[in-house]
């Protein structure tokens, strides 16, 4: 018997040394939705490849061990049935020597899987390695050929530029603009400059930066004026280097860190697939403290944007504002993964902020299923803005789709410029495994109704195979008739910058991209960074900080006051949980008793349309301007505040 736990000994070591199970379960991980990153290095499948092969080395030491060992137990379980030994200890010991020789052919077919698993592992290799090889050439050859094309246009624009006929030829330098790049100072350069092309999702325009002649009319040049920065483009200046509000009253700067709670998210999401997200009961776990409608007036946090655009003389560089603030709206997501809490009907949320901020923000959820929140804002330096946004959401195994529907309305009382635009579609990516990651997707068109300006805005959603910075986004502005005035470039999650066109080479044929010189581009907003210990925070940015924080002479029907989202915030998730339950609970009770007394009232019709909800400070309303009805906001709420005057909300909480 002594051979039996040399046996053990020699077969566990020897596979437990390999580490050949945990690199099995570690590169079992993995998810074909990325998280934007690097492409791997392509010695890195060939290293794989070869600690692959010295773990079966390591297998086959530990099946020769198995054999030999086994085979000397047998032997000694052999020697043993042939000694005299009472009936009862035959009979365990035959049990023994069938468990024995079971474990090792069992032992034996482990072996012969791994040596299975490794050549498929090989063959498939090789294909993968050919088809890498032919993709990375292929590439190779696009880009060369991209470079010839793009130095045989820049020839071309050099020769007409210099015709008797052609514009004045410019000290100009190449960069990249929005989409094609080029490295150098003067045009000479450019046959040594190197192109980058972003193969995907790339916009149908290219950026030429000539350098600024803001002095040009002080000297006495007779360059064309266009050139020229008017003195209404000093608006633009600093824009994002305003100060965060300085708060005459303080404000929380922190909360509770999130709980380190386990969750089987499969277990919930599997029956899930194919639903309306707004209809799938979720734990807490899923959600960060604030609700909907906070989040939704989380879209204020770069209020300084209209500000300053109430200032601009000029409607195409206000629209460069507006299509600035429309964009700082998604900075927040990109770590924001977690859901917000869907709002009671009824449930209300106001910012008081007329001294700091210089706004008020009232929010109400005015429809549960879909699920629909009406949101008004007013500011005292002279801008209003409004909307009512409903979220589509779908989930689709591996992402969840979220589709904010409906319009956003922005005034300036002093110029009547109308500004309105619609937000674009966010993906959750990586549901069910690989590490979550959100992403903007889509295009925004901004129209200020009043000039007829536009102005284009392009998510371009990321790619693996793309070149392109993660997060971009790129936007032209035009005027009535159709000249553009402005590139607009940036990323959603860090900074916009508009560059000034001087002039442009419009497409002919609508085949090629159209040629935009533009000054050098200036900065129009810049993200606020997190505040220390953000991470264990849900990532709340500053203002989301306060967004919760509890406060005097709000209405009873305030987020605030909701005890399900305030257990969450202080680590309690179990009593969350259990009260947001019995909330739900009570809005299903109140929805059918409703319906009861609007059947009871409508003489029995059909029960699916007599739920007849009214929202107490919004109402029902046709846009002139989209031609859809909509929720907007019919005063009273401030003045009840002002009376501290309640009796009108409903009992929700």
């Amino acid at each position: 018997m002594k051979g039996r736990g040399c046996w053990e000994t020699a077969s566990v070591r020897s596979f437990c040394s390999s580490g050949c199970l945990n690199k099995f379960k570690k590169d079992d991980s993995g998810d074909d939705d990325e998280e934007p990153a690097a492409p791997a290095d392509k010695s890195e499948l060939h290293h794989t490849l070869k600690n692959l092969s010295l773990k079966l080395d390591d297998l086959s030491t530990c099946n020769d061990l198995i054999a030999k060992h086994g085979a000397a137990l047998q032997r000694s379980l052999n020697e043993l049935d042939s000694l005299k030994i009472p009936p009862e200890s035959g009979e365990k010991l035959k049990v023994v020597n069938e468990r024995a020789t079971l474990f090792r052919i069992t032992s034996n077919a482990m072996i012969n899987a791994c040596k299975d698993f490794l050549e498929l592992a090989e063959t498939h290799s090789r294909k993968w390695q050919r088809a890498l090889s032919y993709e990375q050439e292929q590439r190779v050859h696009l880009e060369e050929t991209i470079e010839q094309l793009a130095k045989q246009h820049n020839s071309l624009e050099r020769a007409f530029c210099n015709t008797p006929g052609g514009p004045a030829n410019p000290s100009k330098s190449l960069s990249e603009g929005s989409f094609l790049t080029s490295k150098g100072e003067n045009s000479e350069e450019d046959e040594d400059t190197e192109y980058f092309d972003a193969m995907e999702d790339s916009a149908s325009f290219i950026t030429v930066i000539t350098e600024a002649k803001e002095d040009r009319k002080a000297e006495g040049g007779t360059g064309s004026s266009s050139v020229d920065w008017t003195s209404a483009d000093n608006v633009l200046d600093g824009t994002s280097f305003v100060p965060k509000d300085s708060c005459k009253v303080k404000r929380r700067v922190r909360i509770p860190d999130k709980p380190n709670y386990s969750l089987n998210l499969w277990s919930i999401m599997k029956n899930c697939i194919g639903r309306e997200l707004s209809r799938i009961p979720m734990p807490v776990n899923f959600n960060e403290p604030l609700s909907m409608l906070q989040r939704l007036t989380e879209d204020l946090e770069y209020h300084h944007l209209l500000d300053k655009a109430v200032n601009c003389t000029s409607s195409v560089e206000q629209m460069c504002l507006v299509a600035a603030f429309s964009v700082s709206s998604y900075s927040t997501t990109v770590h924001r993964i977690a859901k917000p809490f869907n709002p009671m009907l009824g449930e209300t949320f106001e910012l008081d902020r007329l001294e700091d901020m210089g706004l008020r923000s009232l929010c109400e959820q005015v429809s549960h299923h879909p699920p629909s929140a009406a949101h008004h804002v007013f500011s005292k330096h002279g801008w209003s803005l409004w909307q009512e946004i409903t979220i589509a959401s779908k989930f689709r195994g591996k992402y969840i789709s979220i589709m904010p529907l409906g319009a956003i309305h922005l005034e300036f009382q002093a110029s009547g410029n109308h500004y309105v635009w619609r937000k674009s579609t966010s993906t959750v990516h990586n549901i069910i495994v690989g590490k979550l990651w959100i992403d903007q997707s889509g295009d925004i068109e901004i129209v200020n109704h009043k000039t007829k300006d536009r102005c284009q805005l392009k998510f371009v959603p990321y790619s693996y195979f793309s070149k392109e910075a993660a997060r971009k986004v790129t936007g032209v502005v035009s005027d009535s008739q159709g000249k553009a005035h402005y590139v607009l470039s940036g990323s959603w999650d860090e900074q916009m910058e508009c560059s000034k066109i001087v002039h442009s080479s419009p497409s002919c044929d609508g085949k090629q991209k159209t040629v935009y010189q533009t000054l050098p581009a200036k900065l129009l907003w810049r993200k606020y960074p997190l505040p220390e210990n953000a991470e264990n925070m849900y990532y709340f940015s500053e203002l989301a900080l306060t967004l919760n924080e509890q406060e005097d002479g709000v209405a009873p029907t305030d987020s605030r006051l909701r005890p399900d989202q305030r257990l969450m915030e202080k680590g309690r998730w179990d009593e969350a949980n259990t009260e947001k339950q019995r909330l739900e609970e009570k809005q299903r009770l109140n929805r059918r008793r409703r319906m009861e007394t609007c059947a009871a009232g409508c003489g029995g019709e059909d029960e699916k349309e007599s739920d007849s909800y009214a929202p107490l400070w919004f109402e029902k309303r046709l846009d002139p301007l989209t031609g859809e009805m909509a929720c907007m906001y019919k005063g009273g709420y401030w003045e009840a505040k002002e009376k501290k005057d309640w009796h009108m909300c409903p009992n929700i909480f």
